[in-house]
């Protein structure tokens, strides 16, 4: 690991200046929030972003002021971006409220790792592909080829891959966008508000990237719009041991039900694309309908239509069907 400047900023403005001011120095940047990812990076020499091998100068985001919070009122409810995933998991309003985001949180990783990480940080995390992270010259990492179509790409998409097929690591973001979470960022030009169909993007738009931060723009916090009576929610994810690993199939099903009947439904997949992956065709066939073992079989053969699985990846299409059929159905019947 090559030497790098710690700088704490205590506002997230001076953040986003001390990133500039090293930027226009000529210097690499990066935001440090629990840097559990960032720092196993920086110890690999793995590039971090595109053009920048290890950064110069780490701005460290755990020293601002309030952005571990979860605040809440009768609307909307704002969790910062440095709040820990245990505090996230272990939040009465987020547990009561949103029990996909607190199960989706205390599905990361390990118990040390979960007291460390950070929502930003686990929303925010490049990439676990073994090519990317054994320094090839991918498309993620500014080359021209992504390795795994022809190599090992057991793990990889089989959803909106190309040129890059890469999954998008992250437990919490599928589960943020099945609530219609609300990204909050903030750069040096102010304040900006986007949707996750805006924050997250496909190889498609950007190979080397998986969001549209820039290297001076934070994840500050994340809002969560109110939930009506009869919304319940859950987080189910599949992975090849019990812990400290990825999902290899994931969902977050956000169901809003009147009796036995759901109103309508949100659901996310993870582990299987580019970026969290939602399946409009399946939320559509539950719309005005009493959910039984038939209509969750139909979802989950809907939420699987379209997908294209490359050479040693193809079990993930009947796992996922399977995940979503189970949890569409447990969920709607739970209470």
């Amino acid at each position: 690991m090559k030497a790098f400047t710690n700088q704490n900023a205590r506002t997230l403005d001076e953040a986003v200046s001390l990133a500039q001011e090293a930027i226009s120095a000529g210097q690499s940047v990066s935001f440090a929030g629990g840097g559990t990812d960032l720092l196993q990076l920086m110890k690999d020499r793995v590039v971090n972003r595109p053009g920048s091998a290890e950064p110069d100068v780490l701005v460290h985001l755990t020293t601002v002021e309030g952005l571990d919070q979860v605040t809440s009122g009768s609307g909307d409810t704002t969790v910062g971006g440095m709040i820990t995933l245990s505090a996230l998991a272990d939040n009465a309003v987020v547990r009561g409220r949103f029990a996909v985001l607190a199960e989706a949180a205390e599905s990361v990783a390990s118990p040390q790792i979960r007291n460390v990480g950070t929502l930003g940080g686990n929303v925010v995390q490049r990439p676990w592909c073994w090519y990317y992270r054994n320094g090839f010259p991918c498309f993620k990492a500014g080359g021209d080829q992504c390795y795994s179509v022809a190599g090992e790409n057991q793990l990889h998409a089989i959803f909106g891959g190309g040129p890059s097929f890469i999954v998008h690591p992250s437990d919490l973001a599928p589960a943020l966008v099945a609530l219609d979470a609300t990204f909050r960022v903030v750069g040096p030009t102010g304040e900006r508000t986007l949707s996750g169909s805006d924050f997250f993007v496909l190889p498609s738009q950007d190979a080397s990237h998986e969001n549209v931060l820039a290297d001076d723009e934070v994840l500050a916090s994340v809002v969560l719009p109110a939930q009506g009576s009869g919304v319940r929610s859950t987080y189910h994810k599949v992975m090849d041991r019990d812990a400290w690993t990825h999902a290899l199939v994931s969902a977050a099903v956000v169901l809003d039900m009147d009796g036995d009947v759901c109103r309508e439904a949100q659901i996310v997949l993870g582990g299987v694309a580019p970026i969290p992956w939602r399946v409009p065709e399946a939320e559509s066939l539950l719309a005005g309908q009493r959910v039984t073992p038939e209509l969750a079989r139909a979802v989950g053969a809907a939420a699987v239509a379209g997908a294209t699985p490359l050479s040693k990846n193809a079990y993930k299409i009947p796992l996922t069907r399977g995940v979503v059929e189970r949890t569409v159905l447990t969920l709607a019947t739970s209470a």
